[in-house]
């Protein structure tokens, strides 16, 4: 049976939780640039990365997982402009090209000034 992962300052509008967690499977639903404190998406596409990187670590952090148990990053970008943000979060979160995640990016029209978003999928040991 899941078990529901919220993170404070992460809600969604909708009904859902931020995650949910099934024995050692840890899935996210979007994680955007929102600031914790404040509730609010970040004006900035460069503050989103890096706020939507934070929050990831936050969630893992609450499903009771860490950077090395992500089997896959899906990144949601509005455009490109976007990407070398990313990756600096990316090779910041996994340096070792030996030990990174799966990693997929789409370009996708998402809403509410959002420039990306993050889901993951890991296996927590």
């Amino acid at each position: 049976m899941p078990r529901s992962i919220d993170v404070p300052g992460l809600a969604h509008n909708a009904p859902i939780p931020v995650g949910a967690r099934v024995a050692n499977v840890l899935c996210s639903s979007a994680i955007a640039g929102k600031d914790p404190a404040t509730g609010n998406l970040a004006a900035d596409p460069a503050d989103q990365a890096r706020l939507a990187f934070d929050n990831l670590r936050r969630f893992l952090d609450a499903g009771g997982a860490t950077p090395a148990d992500v089997v896959k990053l899906t990144v949601y970008v509005k455009d490109d402009s976007v990407r070398e943000r990313i990756n600096a979060h990316w090779l910041a979160l996994w340096p070792d090209p030996a030990q990174r995640p799966a990693r997929h990016v789409v370009v996708h029209d998402l809403q509410h000034g959002m420039a990306l978003q993050l889901e993951i999928l890991a296996v927590a040991c």
